[in-house]
């Protein structure tokens, strides 16, 4: 077992971690569930990404998932359980070690990715989309606003009009819309994707570390500070959201396989 897997504790069974060549694999790995990610998955990934950071093993990490689905986002149950946002919420530690990770970060992504299943991937340094991959911002139907700073990467990568469609409509976008798009890098063939993806990350494994790190850390600094102001604005929009009654009827809905009524939400 590679040091670091020995000293990392794993701290839930749904995160599958391993190490080979320099390129850290964290597997999203509840497929019966259509990998909805739990308080419990965030707190895993947030420490494997932190203990990431600490670690000269560690050149690239992977971000990928089991199954036929990437994520379908939060897992609302688990989520509603603990909904005041705050500084050590796994959600927000996850969040934060994402977007200030020093490797570089692929993501793998097949089937849905919805919610900060989608929005995580704007963190991501280079992201690669099966072909039978979608993604979607699904925030104002659930009664809720958008998160994870899409609200300030969006228009900065899309322009105002089509970030405003995706996050207003929150419409699925198929895997080639998200090319033309430029907010992924490619799509492959879903029998082509996780050894595609291994290949392109054990590349840049292979280049000078500290170079590979400096060379990241100048392409996120022009976002840095509007990421992290995004993200503290959102966090008291999506707080506000959740004690909503039009989150508590969309989430009610949901659970009921029913269409939501907002007529008395207020």
């Amino acid at each position: 077992m590679h040091p670091f897997l020995k000293d990392f504790q794993v701290s839930s069974e749904r995160i599958a971690v391993s190490l080979k060549g320099g390129v850290l694999q964290l597997v999203l790995n509840r497929p019966e569930r259509r990998n909805a990610l739990s308080l419990d998955m965030y707190s895993c990934l947030a420490d494997a990404l932190i203990h990431a950071k600490n670690s000269s093993d560690v050149r690239v990490i992977v971000l990928r998932s089991e199954g036929d689905t990437f994520t379908s986002g939060n897992d609302l149950k688990d989520f509603m359980n603990e909904p005041e946002i705050h500084e050590a919420h796994p959600v927000v530690r996850f969040m934060r070690a994402l977007a200030h990770s020093e490797q570089p970060v692929v993501a793998l992504v097949q089937g849905a990715a919805v919610g900060i299943g989608a929005t995580m991937l704007l963190h991501c340094d280079l992201v690669y989309l099966a072909d039978d991959a979608w993604l979607q911002l699904p925030f104002i139907d659930l009664g809720l606003s958008p998160e994870y700073a899409s609200s300030y990467l969006l228009p900065r990568f899309l322009g105002h009009v089509r970030a405003a469609e995706l996050l207003l409509f929150g419409e699925r976008i198929s895997a080639e819309e998200a090319e033309h798009w430029g907010i992924v890098n490619a799509v492959w063939p879903g029998s082509k994707l996780l050894a595609s993806g291994l290949e392109k990350a054990a590349r840049l494994a292979a280049k000078p570390p500290k170079a590979l790190a400096r060379s990241k850390a100048l392409l996120k600094l022009s976002q840095n500070n509007g990421v992290d102001l995004a993200i503290a604005a959102e966090f008291m929009g999506f707080a506000e959201g959740l004690q909503s009654a039009e989150c508590r009827e969309a989430i009610s809905a949901f659970f009921e396989k029913r269409a939501p009524d907002f007529s008395n939400a207020s």
